[in-house]
C-alpha cells in the first residue's frame, strides 16, 4: 500500500532481547534508537501492530510512549493495527497509542470486526481517528470501494449492539473469547513441549511461534532448495507430517528475512480434537 501510494518502506523488525531466554512475546522489544535512526525530513508515518502478528507482543505504554515522541518530535502520523485488541492474556493490558497525549489528532487506528467477532472472511473493519484525518479517508473510501456488504454491516451492528449492553460482564464475547483462546494456547504450547520445542508464549492474538532450529529433519528436497530454511520446514511438515504452518520470515522484509527463517507460526483459534 505504501508503494501504491508512491512511498517507499522502511522497517524496523521487532527482536529477542539480548542475552535473555526468550520464553514470551514480551522479550521481543523494537530498539529505540534504531527507530529514530530510520527517520528522515522525507519520513511521513509509523506504522504499528499491537497485539502483533505473528508474535503476539502487546506493546507495554512505555514502548507506545516512546514511538508516540517520535511522531510528535518529528510530525508523523501514526497507523496503528489493533485488530487482536480484545485478544490478551495473563494480565497483559493492550492500551492504544491514540489515547496517549498528543496522538489522538495525528493516529488512525485500524480494528476488525472479522477478528473481534470471529467471522474473518467478511472483511468488514474501521478506522478511527479525529475529523481532520478521517475526511481524507472517507474520500479515498468512497472513490475506490465505496462500501462493504451491507448484510455483513448490519451483523456486524448487531455484535457491537448486543456488546454494548453486556460489556465488562461474563457473557460478554470481549471476555469469552480470549477466557476460550487461552486454554487452547496453553494446549498448543504443551504440544509443542512435548515435540522437545520451545514456544514462544503470545501475550495476544491467536499465533504462537517457536525457534525450529534444534529439530532436524532431512530438508534436502531439489524443489525446495532455494528457499529459506522456514519455507522448506513448513512444507516438509504438510507432505510428512500433514501440519499446516507459517514461516515467519515471510512477515518480514527482504533485509531482515534471514535473521528469522528458523520460526514458524502455528494459530490456535481453532482446534479439532480425534475420537
Amino acid at each position: 500500500m505504501v508503494l501504491m501510494a508512491g512511498g517507499t518502506g522502511v522497517y524496523v523488525p521487532l527482536r529477542p532481547k539480548e542475552g535473555s531466554t526468550v520464553l514470551s512475546s514480551g522479550d521481543w522489544v523494537l530498539s529505540a534508537e534504531e527507530l529514530a535512526s530510520k527517520i528522515t525530513p522525507r519520513t511521513k508515518a509509523i506504522v504499528i501492530n499491537t497485539p502483533n502478528n505473528p508474535l503476539g507482543k502487546v506493546y507495554k505504554v512505555e514502548e507506545l510512549q516512546m514511538i508516540a515522541d517520535l511522531c510528535i518530535k518529528h510530525d508523523l502520523l501514526c497507523f496503528s493495527d489493533e485488530v487482536y485488541e480484545w485478544l490478551t492474556y495473563d494480565g497483559a493490558k493492550h492500551v492504544k497509542i491514540a489515547s496517549l497525549p498528543g496522538m489522538w489528532g495525528r493516529t488512525i487506528t485500524v480494528g476488525s470486526a472479522g477478528k473481534t467477532f470471529s467471522a474473518t472472511g467478511w472483511k468488514v473493519g474501521w478506522a478511527i481517528s479525529s475529523g481532520n484525518l478521517i475526511k481524507h479517508m472517507k474520500i479515498i473510501h468512497q472513490n475506490s470501494v465505496y462500501h462493504c456488504a451491507t448484510a455483513a454491516q448490519e451483523a456486524v451492528s448487531h455484535g457491537f449492539d448486543r456488546e454494548y449492553e453486556l460489556f465488562g460482564t461474563p457473557e460478554s464475547y470481549f471476555q469469552q473469547l480470549p477466557s476460550m483462546l487461552h486454554q487452547k494456547r496453553q494446549k498448543l504450547a504443551s504440544c509443542l513441549r512435548s515435540a522437545g520445542l520451545q514456544p514462544i508464549m503470545p501475550e495476544g492474538g491467536y499465533f504462537m511461534i517457536t525457534d525450529i532450529s534444534s529439530v532436524k529433519v532431512d530438508l534436502n528436497d531439489e524443489s525446495t532448495k532455494d528457499e529459506s530454511y522456514d519455507f522448506r520446514f513448513v512444507k516438509w511438515l504438510i507432505k510428512e507430517k500433514g501440519l499446516a504452518t507459517i514461516p515467519v520470515s515471510a512477515f518480514f522484509s527482504p533485509e531482515h528475512s534471514k535473521e528469522f527463517d528458523k520460526y514458524i507460526r502455528f494459530c490456535f483459534v481453532k482446534w479439532v480434537t480425534g475420537s
